[in-house]
């Protein structure tokens, strides 16, 4: 093949692939800004570890210093150069173990918290994704009920002219256009928008995406009741788990407010060496001093004029706060359990009713056309039958991407959303394009 056709085959490629709820998760993991962030929080927090690691081992600073001396009254000229080399380890310090503990409890809640975010993602794809499906649907539809709309007025101007219709059905049918039309701008600045907001995850532009195969669709109960569905999150919700993690922290926290009142011991050790070099020198002595020292220094807080007593009540008080907010954050998750449960067997219901209903709104659609026809129906129950047809279209889809986002929110209130989900979604999409 002649390569000058490739970059236009590959363009015309690029016009023609359609993106996948997996494609955009996977660039999404790589572009979010919110779980980057995350991430880079969860890192932060590990290498604080050992930022507390170093409160264990010796401090080590060396010293220079070099000094001319000019002193007429003492007849004192030359110059003085000094070198000193100090150590200081601590041997008991009860906050230092507490701020290593600290450390990596908040290690963990980080690490919580991004493989919470993970989920989050999960769940804003699934969302994101399928609005832009039910918007390019509802535009889809909007359209059809203006073409529809726009074939009804000009059989109604036909039938104005040869004496069939009256002034008033033009009327009607006109005014049903006109609305239809502006519904027609709406949908597509709802589409709009929502390919913004997919854009938002991955910083892309994806205007061609994988319909949902609606010949294969078929919602299906959960297999768990709904008390199976509350244990797991009582067991798995990361939500409620940061919780738990936060109320520990409280609980160092007083510890390490208490190690205030406990004293501190530390090894120094100091090396230091001066050479003197003096002229006309009758008091000092020219040359080299060395000096070493070795010590334990030991202090104990006597009287912090109450600070620490009212650093420990502060701690015990957020000891308390924490508590309560694992309490609601415990009844926030089970609340949510029960309520995306409840809304997994709605949409169940939803998407069979709204099945029927196209099927009787197209019945009753044809019917009512044809009773126009013969004069037994009017114009108005004509515009009215089209939109019900389409309004019915309409719902049936977006019950179908509620189904399918409320089980995926049931799953990350019961902390067992993961890509999983996304790959089973993914493989009841089919590119339409």
């Amino acid at each position: 093949m002649n390569k000058m056709f490739l970059p236009i085959l590959a363009l015309l490629s690029s016009y023609t692939h359609a993106e996948g709820l997996l494609d955009i998760y996977n660039l999404a993991k790589q572009k979010d800004p919110q779980l980057l962030e995350s991430k880079a929080m969860r890192d932060q927090s590990f290498e604080k570890i050992n930022e507390e690691q170093a409160s264990f081992l010796p401090k080590i600073n060396l010293g220079l210093s070099a000094n001319y001396v000019d002193d007429n009254l003492d007849m004192q000229t030359g110059s003085a150069t000094n070198s000193a080399i100090n150590l200081e380890q601590s041997l008991y310090n009860s906050a230092n173990w507490i701020n290593l503990d600290l450390a990596a409890k908040n290690a963990t809640l980080s690490d919580v918290s991004y493989v919470l975010e993970h989920q989050n993602l999960v769940l804003r794809t699934i969302q994101t994704y399928f609005n832009v499906l039910q918007a390019e649907d509802s535009l889809i539809y909007s359209q059809a009920t203006k073409k529809a709309i726009q074939r009804q007025l000009a059989q109604t101007q036909q039938r104005f002219e040869v004496g069939l219709a009256a002034i008033t059905d033009v009327h009607e049918a006109e005014a049903a256009f006109d609305q239809s039309f502006a519904d027609e701008i709406y949908a597509e600045n709802t589409l709009e928008n929502s390919y913004e907001a997919l854009r938002e995850l991955t910083g892309l532009e994806h205007r061609k995406l994988n319909k949902l195969d609606t010949e294969r669709f078929s919602p299906q109960k959960t297999l768990w009741k709904i008390d199976k569905w509350t244990d797991a999150a009582i067991e798995k919700n990361l939500a409620l788990h940061q919780a738990r993690i936060k109320k520990e922290l409280a609980k160092m926290q007083i510890d390490l407010s208490k190690s205030g009142h406990k004293p501190l011991v530390d090894l120094t050790m100091g090396l230091s060496s001066t050479y003197n070099n003096y002229k006309d020198n009758t008091v000092n002595t020219d040359g080299y001093s060395n000096q070493g020292d070795i010590g334990i220094k030991f202090s104990l807080p006597l009287y912090t004029g109450g600070a620490t007593v009212s650093q420990v009540k502060q701690s015990s008080f957020d000891y308390v706060a924490a508590s309560e907010q694992l309490e609601k954050s415990y009844r926030s998750v089970m609340s949510a359990v029960k309520s995306s449960y409840n809304n997994v067997n709605a949409s169940i219901g939803s998407v069979r009713a709204y099945q029927q209903a196209v099927v009787s709104a197209e019945s009753a659609l044809k019917a009512t056309e044809a009773g126009y026809e013969v004069g037994t129906r009017t114009i108005i129950d004509v515009l009215d039958a089209n939109r019900k047809l389409y309004d019915a279209k309409t719902k049936l889809a977006i019950s179908r991407y509620s189904y399918i986002v409320n089980v995926a929110t049931l799953k990350l209130n019961s902390g067992s959303l993961d890509k999983k989900e996304i790959i089973d979604i993914d493989n009841g999409l089919v590119n339409l394009r």
